[in-house]
């Protein structure tokens, strides 16, 4: 499954290039899995950034190229290779979080049903986007939505897939990360 994107958005989705990169490192081509690990290394960094920190991020994007390196021959579809190797770097920046006990408590209001909420209209500032980065206020859940959907610039159904959870996750992390956003800048206004 190819997804075109109009010019200037983050690349997302697998390129032919990248398909065909993941064959031959399958097939034990070595140079070909250096140039897929080269292509996709900088997109993950940012993404592993926004969730663990910058200090961290290098850690654990070494982790994740160990853990891409050793599953790819597992991989059945080179095409979904950018979007498996996003779900790789959630589980480890998760895993590496949980280990710096860093991950505050979330309380879930399971009473409303998830598919039904509306999709958040408020699109974060650049300064808050880059303030996302440093806020260790927002749990990393929603860390994840919300780097995921305005840094990398996916879809919700993107997200959904990318995390593998249902899309009313998506849309209540969203929902729960953009208003931890609000409060820090309201908070820091009040400052």
């Amino acid at each position: 499954m190819r997804v075109s994107y109009t010019v200037g958005r983050p690349k997302v989705a697998t390129s032919k290039q990248e398909a065909q990169w993941v064959l031959r490192a399958q097939c034990n081509d070595r140079e070909a899995l250096e140039s897929l690990l080269r292509s996709v290394q900088p997109a993950l960094h940012q993404y592993l950034s926004g969730l663990v920190g910058r200090f961290d991020a290098d850690d654990v994007l070494q982790e994740v190229l160990v853990v891409i390196y050793r599953k790819l021959a597992w991989l059945r579809t080179p095409e979904v290779f950018r979007h498996w190797a996003y779900r790789i770097a959630s589980r480890a920046a998760f895993r590496h979080l949980n280990k710096e006990r860093r991950r505050p408590e979330q309380v879930q209001d399971e009473s409303v049903s998830l598919e039904q909420l509306p999709v958040p209209t408020l699109h974060p500032s650049a300064e808050m986007l880059e303030g996302l980065l440093d806020v260790d206020c927002i749990p990393p859940a929603s860390r994840a939505v919300l780097v995921l959907h305005f840094q990398q610039e996916l879809t919700l159904p993107e997200v959904a897939a990318v995390l593998a959870i249902p899309l009313g996750t998506v849309k209540s992390r969203l929902a729960s990360g953009l208003a931890a956003l609000r409060n820090q800048s309201s908070e820091r206004r009040s400052l």
